[in-house]
């Protein structure tokens, strides 16, 4: 799978602001389901900001944030220069070249939101290569798909589908992915691992958060954050994207204040025996 470097230009000063966090009790259920001690390493793959690095880093020896976006290591870099979290290195490259880059070997290798991004069955058998006996994969994405919704804060939901009419007003129906567009992959994470050498993978939930409340700025910064929507995509109609999605927030909520529900944290674990 090639790499468009334009994939995310512009899109990584955005990202921790406008992307929901994973459910509080992600780390606790990856240290009960795996173990973790504070020993090994880490490589999370496709790591952008470092959102998931970060919170893992301080379960391990050492971890690594791996991605090709030169501006999404930067940001997290700084990030983890200003949480004083010194285990943690980054390597600019895409997650096919995890063979080439002799990173050693890893008690556990994480994707957050970007294993569809690779070629994954390649991909997971360098994983599998890349871990020690008894390490594992986790790929981790938040999903509503059978998740009991809960009773959140008393805030409107955030208007997606208006703002995403918005979307495909500016940049057409066909969802955009740098210079190309976006093609989702034929099955679920579970599904590739499955034809790989690691076989059947274990499927966790962690709760989500019912309380995330999300003012206008930030819905307007998800939507920067994504590679359909990246900032570059609009050109010079930016400025007139960004005031339509405040228009339509102001007409859902008068404070500019929403619920957002991204569901509960899916973690698709498997094992390297």
């Amino acid at each position: 799978m090639s790499y468009d470097p334009t994939i995310d230009r512009g899109a990584a000063r955005h990202y921790v602001y406008g992307r929901p966090p994973y459910s509080r009790e992600l780390v606790a259920t990856l240290r009960d389901a795996l173990g973790l001690d504070g020993s090994g390493r880490l490589l999370d793959a496709g790591c952008g900001p470092g959102v998931l690095t970060l919170e893992l880093a301080a379960n391990f020896d050492e971890a690594i944030g791996l991605d090709p976006d030169a501006d999404m290591l930067a940001e997290a870099a700084r990030r983890a220069s200003e949480a004083g979290i010194a285990n943690v290195r980054w390597v600019q490259a895409v997650a096919e070249e995890i063979p080439d880059c002799q990173l050693g070997h890893f008690r556990l290798v994480t994707f957050g939101q970007s294993f569809q991004w690779t070629a994954r069955e390649q991909v997971a058998e360098a994983v599998y290569d890349a871990l020690e006996p008894g390490g594992a994969i986790a790929c981790i994405a938040p999903t509503v798909a059978g998740r009991p919704k809960p009773e959140g804060p008393d805030y409107p939901p955030i208007p997606h589908d208006e703002i995403e009419r918005v979307v495909d007003r500016y940049l057409g129906p066909r969802k955009r992915s740098g210079q190309g567009y976006r093609t989702a992959p034929p099955d679920r994470y579970e599904d590739a691992l499955a034809r790989t050498r690691f076989g059947v993978a274990k499927i966790l939930f962690a709760p989500g958060r019912p309380d995330i409340v999300r003012d206008t700025e930030s819905v307007l910064a998800g939507y920067l954050s994504m590679s359909y929507a990246a900032p570059h995509l609009f050109g010079d109609r930016l400025d007139s994207f960004a005031a339509d999605v405040r228009d339509i927030c102001k007409e859902h909520s008068p404070s500019g204040l929403f619920w957002d529900w991204p569901g509960d944290t899916e973690i698709v674990l498997a094992r390297h025996p």
